[in-house]
């Protein structure tokens, strides 16, 4: 099971010690030689917002959201794009992160309404006066485009399935071009995804909804981005990656790979 660096409770539990000459001990120091992931005001604020349902907080420990957000490096007004955002988990994080000027474009594919046959669950978000900043987007997958440009896009447990069978399958290539298109120079492409077996390439995506890691770098680079890093918060070696990510003994506890690429050109 993986073991978050320093965790947002512990955050929070740092400030109140060195307020409250009476209050509880510190937590213990994170293990030697790993660094400390220092989480943003906003982020933070984010993550404890009471709007959020109990169930997507119940998830808080294995997503480790504060984490994620801020190696995205999101911020204050930021223009952000969730692709394919399911129920919404990330969506309503990111629409209090980016706060009331900026704004978060909830990108659903008509492939998956088409295959769901039934409203987009994050509609219910952007009706939300709470999240007044969502906007839903309907279009093709590769269609992929926004308003305005964008300082983020963000993919979560997503990227596999676009080249499976019920996506089309979609060509990533066109997909990636199309991200890289909407982001302004300067602007960040987070992808998070089930790793595979390394060298397993795409043979995984179907059965177990996993990908190989290199497969989503080469693919990404390949549109223009340049890999900026990855972070290794969801990383569990105890997953050995050789079962579906639905599997009962795995699942919500799979290795995940988090790779940040960035757009070249801005100002950073």
């Amino acid at each position: 099971m993986r073991k978050p660096l320093l965790s947002l409770v512990a955050v929070l539990g740092l400030a109140a010690c060195a307020t409250t000459p009476m209050g509880p001990p510190p937590p213990p120091p994170p293990p030697s030689g790993a660094s400390v992931v220092q989480i943003p005001g906003n982020i933070a604020v984010a993550i404890s917002d009471p709007a959020r349902p109990a169930a997507d907080m119940a998830r808080d420990a294995d997503r480790m959201p504060a984490e994620v957000l801020a190696f995205a490096g999101v911020k204050t007004g930021a223009k952000v794009a969730d692709l394919i955002p399911g129920g919404g988990y990330f969506t309503r994080i990111l629409s209090k992160a980016v706060g009331p000027k900026g704004r978060v474009f909830a990108y659903v594919p008509d492939e998956l309404t088409k295959l769901a046959k039934r409203e987009p669950a994050v509609n219910a978000i952007a009706r939300d006066p709470a999240f007044h900043n969502v906007t839903v987007i309907l279009n093709t997958l590769p269609s992929f485009s926004a308003p305005e440009k964008l300082d983020l896009v963000f993919t979560a447990q997503n990227y596999h399935d676009m080249h499976n069978k019920f996506m089309g399958p979609a060509d990533l290539g066109a997909v990636n071009k199309a991200v890289f298109r909407a982001l302004k120079p300067g602007g960040v492409y987070l992808v998070i995804d089930h790793s595979a077996q390394p060298g397993s390439g795409l043979r995984d995506t179907e059965g177990f909804h996993r990908i190989d890691a290199a497969v989503v770098k080469s693919e990404v680079t390949a549109a223009g981005f340049i890999f900026e890093g990855e972070s290794k918060v969801l990383r569990d070696p105890a997953d050995k990656r050789d079962v579906s990510v639905f599997d009962p003994s795995i699942r919500g506890k799979t290795d995940q790979f988090i790779y940040k690429f960035r757009k070249p050109g801005g100002a950073r």
